[in-house]
């Protein structure tokens, strides 16, 4: 089984900072990409960053915010600084993760449970 845990939501006033990490355990033989996503009340899940080959940020958060990625401990980070109200969303860990299964080697999509971030103006 593998599990994606995030920790580090919280409320803070707009223009404070919040920093949010992510850890995969289980049995996982290797971890392609990890990534943050948010889904704000009556909108779509979106991006936020996301880090693999390359570090991709949404236009939204450039500049303020910073995905950081330590591969041997299988963590990511996300420093959020400079908040906005409109990034008040409930942030989701997400990871590419491959795992041993029989004699093959399958790559799937795993989901933290989620980390309530509210920012008030």
């Amino acid at each position: 089984q593998v599990q994606l845990v995030e920790s580090g939501g919280g409320l803070v006033q707009a223009g404070g900072s919040l920093n949010l990490s992510c850890a995969a355990s289980g049995s996982i033989f290797s971890i392609h990409a990890m990534g943050w996503y948010r889904q704000a009340p009556g909108k779509q899940r979106e991006l936020v960053a996301t880090s693999g080959g390359i570090t991709n940020y949404a236009d939204s958060v450039k500049g303020r915010f910073t995905i950081s990625r330590d591969n041997a401990k299988k963590t990511v980070a996300l420093q959020m600084n400079s908040l906005k109200p409109e990034d008040t969303a409930v942030y989701y860990c997400n990871a590419q993760i491959r795992t041993v299964q029989g004699l093959k080697i399958m790559t799937n999509d795993y989901w933290g449970q989620g980390t309530q971030v509210t920012v008030s103006s």
